[in-house]
């Protein structure tokens, strides 16, 4: 009873901190004629309620697909639709065609950011709790619920679903299947993954970490017997799930070609994760990305010296070898640890190298390292923060300086406090003892590892609140009107370089994984 009660302060803690961003503005605010992210999920519930369905991602005189056009998978039109049916009870104007372009008003404000609330509290806060209650490491009443609060005051994800405007259903998807395969349960695991794919198309970010842990698992019980009955279990669950989503659309090859063409505008080009070929000053993707090709445009422009479809196997070949080690290292030795890491290690990958990714798109690695906050608190605090700080120009362009601030702050703080983080440093808190052990001959250079982590991150928090400080207050010059927003991106960028290195070393080097693996067998 304990345990709930004090669960309950932590949930209701988080729900305070989230009510008080959404009172913020958010992404487009009176900023016409394109606005932003709020009024494209205002948008999609005015096409999915007056339109038929094979209307949806098509090009016509009522869906204009230049104006925020569904470039997402089924199930977020779906739950459009469902969003729209409550608008219309409450205030057709809201949902009219074409007259309701723009719509902007206290009461709708409400409604739209009480619909991520509802998101919020039925599909994602239920699975963090629930999540926190499987791990062994955090058995005692206390520890479930800071490792709970910990992960609901991330406030990278907090900013962008009710500050800057976004559902967090896609995440909460993920993290239900992730939590499924905890308990062993592979097939629901399966559907609730499916259901995160056919909302978002970016957690094919996760999808490798699932495959190759589930297959791993077929792998380990044999192919010739049990193994084989649970693959085709897999197999089958995840082709009728799909089958569901994609149902009012299979009538007709031309329509699932168009909704493919929607969700992967290859056209685009490498950097380009905005539908506009050349984006208004208004338009909130038009941020730098801190992955590694925005970075290298500073020195070399790649758009000038490749074709796009150059650009695109580059950006494959090299996203490809990034992730190949950690997924022949699931593959070969699933475990649920191992799972997490990968989840971690994949998505990052994914963010640094693959192609037309969105400043955004760093929440799909940050949720993962959630849940690893218990077993490495130092580093996962570490990346949480830069995470939020690489959105920087997102959240100024939206006019969430504040909220970021008081955010970030309060996140550290209780990190401090409930991890002790500053006390875990050793080799053996970051989980690279195996690794210094392979080193032997330089295993005296860890020695002094606790102090530099220590400095190092001191440095990384002081750098990112000189450089948050100097993009709110700080005109840059004339010549250089991007300096901040390439600085973020830059200094995110050569972060997240340096955690992918550490987290496939934590990976690569864990023999609890090997552990795991035999008695999982």
């Amino acid at each position: 009873m304990e345990k709930w009660s004090l669960m309950t302060i932590s949930v209701l803690l988080a729900l305070t901190v989230r009510w008080a961003v959404s009172l913020s503005s958010y992404s487009g605010a009176g900023k016409p004629p394109i606005y932003g992210d709020y009024e494209a999920q205002r948008h999609w519930q005015e096409v999915t309620y007056n339109l038929p369905i094979r209307q949806w991602y098509f090009n016509t005189s009522d869906n204009n697909l230049l104006y925020w056009g569904l470039d997402y998978p089924p199930l977020t039109a779906y739950h459009s639709l469902l969003c729209a049916y409550v608008a219309k009870l409450i205030n057709p104007d809201w949902v009219a065609l074409h007259t309701s372009r723009g719509y902007e008003s206290q009461p709708h404000k409400l409604f739209m950011r009480t619909t991520v609330f509802v998101a919020d509290l039925l599909v994602y806060i239920p699975a963090v709790i629930l999540y926190c209650f499987t791990l062994k490491e955090t058995s005692t009443k206390k520890k479930v619920s800071v490792c709970a609060l910990c992960i609901l005051l991330y406030p990278g994800l907090i900013l962008i679903d009710h500050g800057h405007f976004q559902y967090p259903l896609s995440l909460g998807f993920a993290l239900w299947g992730v939590l499924c395969l905890s308990y062993d349960w592979d097939l629901l695991g399966s559907v609730a993954f499916c259901l995160a794919l056919n909302y978002k198309q970016m957690e094919l970010y996760h999808s490798l970490p699932f495959f190759c842990y589930l297959l791993g698992k077929c792998f380990k019980k044999g192919l010739k017997g049990k193994g084989l009955v649970l693959l085709a279990k897999i197999a089958g669950t995840v082709v009728a799930a799909f089958a569901v989503c994609w149902l009012p659309f299979c009538t007709d090859v031309a329509q699932i070609m168009q909704v493919l063409r929607r969700l992967f505008p290859i056209d685009r080009g490498l950097f380009e994760a905005c539908m506009f070929s050349s984006p208004p000053p208004c338009c909130p993707c038009s941020d730098k990305v801190a992955n590694i090709w925005c970075s290298l445009s500073v020195l070399i422009k790649i758009k000038n010296i490749m074709s796009p479809q150059t650009q695109l196997k580059l950006s494959f070949a090299v996203t490809f070898l990034s992730l190949l080690p950690t997924c022949i290292k699931l593959t070969v030795q699933p475990s649920l640890r191992g799972f997490k890491f990968a989840l971690v290690s994949c998505a990052l990958s994914f963010f640094l190298f693959s192609f037309q990714v969105h400043e955004k798109s760093i929440l799909l690695v940050a949720v993962p390292v959630c849940l690893i906050i218990n077993e490495i608190p130092f580093m996962a605090t570490w990346f949480l923060i830069v995470s939020t700080f690489s959105m920087l120009p997102l959240l100024l362009k939206d006019g969430l300086l504040l909220p970021y601030a008081v955010t970030t702050l309060a996140f550290l703080s209780v990190c401090v406090s409930s991890f002790t983080i500053f006390e875990k440093t050793s080799a053996e808190d970051l989980q690279l003892k195996p690794f210094s052990l392979s080193l032997k001959s330089y295993v005296s250079w860890f020695k002094p590892l606790p102090k530099i982590v220590r400095s190092l991150f001191l440095l990384s928090l002081t750098l990112m609140i000189a450089l948050s400080l100097a993009s709110a207050v700080v005109p840059p010059p004339q010549r250089l009107p991007d300096l901040f927003p390439v600085a973020v991106s830059v200094i995110s960028c050569f972060h997240f370089l340096l955690f992918l290195v550490y987290f496939n070393i934590v990976l690569l080097w864990d023999s609890k994984n090997s552990r795991s693996q035999k008695k999982m067998s």
